[in-house]
């Protein structure tokens, strides 16, 4: 069963820039995006998302910001938004959306970033404490929890292309970075980093100054993680760099497992 997370950019301008070509190649059970930053009604009239699959899109309350969408093959079971915290209650900013599907639960997530402003970083900070409270309960399934999205935290130094010089950089912050740690502790799995090992620096995403895509100066902030039972399913995981970042500055992320 194929899995695939990207953050996409802004949905419209992928449309144009033919995402649907690489709906089609993905040949995907579910597909989860993040990044959408449309309403449905904003969406191009004379588009439709790919034959085949449910969707259910989550947005922001703000136009044009955020937002994730999972496209699925199976029905969903149950749909779910947000976390029902304290930080952005109601998850105003469209960035969780946990589907049942039958066997199997996906959690599809689009982490803060931190790199705008301080009061950012504080908001980020308090969203990935509660956020990681908020998968606890999912770690002791029986079933497959697929965990997926632009988590915009680059965990260790294989993880990003100039580590000395983003210490201080949000994404890279000590303290960020040991959340992530804390994270895997807890009981989840990165599924890329355990298949492909330690020391492989693929990335899967880059900023657009100074030739970051030609130059290859990424970071991978883009993650699939998996509680026990789907971890013992993995069969293989890759991030698509080529051609996908014709789409969008994150390249899709691809996780098939034996479901």
């Amino acid at each position: 069963m194929r899995f695939v997370s990207w953050n996409v950019n802004g949905i419209r301008a992928a449309i144009r820039k033919g995402i649907d070509d690489y709906f089609e190649a993905f040949d995907a059970d579910i597909i989860m995006l993040q990044e959408v930053r449309a309403l449905p009604e904003q969406l191009p009239k004379d588009w439709n998302w790919p034959e085949g699959y449910q969707t259910h899109l989550h947005c922001a309350e703000k136009k044009g910001y955020s937002g994730v969408a999972t496209l699925s093959r199976s029905e969903f079971t149950s749909i779910e938004t947000g976390m029902n915290g304290t930080v952005d209650k109601g998850d105003t900013e469209g960035r969780i959306l946990v589907t049942e599907h039958q066997g199997f639960t996906c959690i599809n997530t689009y982490l803060p970033s931190g790199s705008n402003k301080q009061e950012r970083q504080e908001f980020k900070d308090a969203w990935m404490a509660e956020w990681r409270t908020f998968l606890t309960p999912y770690l002791t399934s029986k079933q497959p929890v697929i965990v997926c999205g632009d988590l915009n935290v680059a965990h260790t130094e294989d993880d990003i292309w100039n580590a000395k010089g983003n210490a201080k950089s949000s994404g890279f912050l000590p303290h960020e970075r040991e959340w992530f740690t804390h994270l895997l502790a807890d009981g989840w799995t990165d599924a890329f980093r355990e298949h492909v090992g330690d020391g492989e620096k693929i990335y899967s995403w880059w900023s657009n100054r100074g030739q970051a895509r030609a130059l290859n100066r990424g970071w991978r902030i883009d993650y699939f993680l998996l509680n026990a039972a789907a971890a013992a399913l993995v069969e293989n995981v890759s991030i698509e760099r080529q051609g996908g970042i014709d789409v969008s500055d994150h390249a899709p992320v691809i996780l098939d497992l034996k479901l």
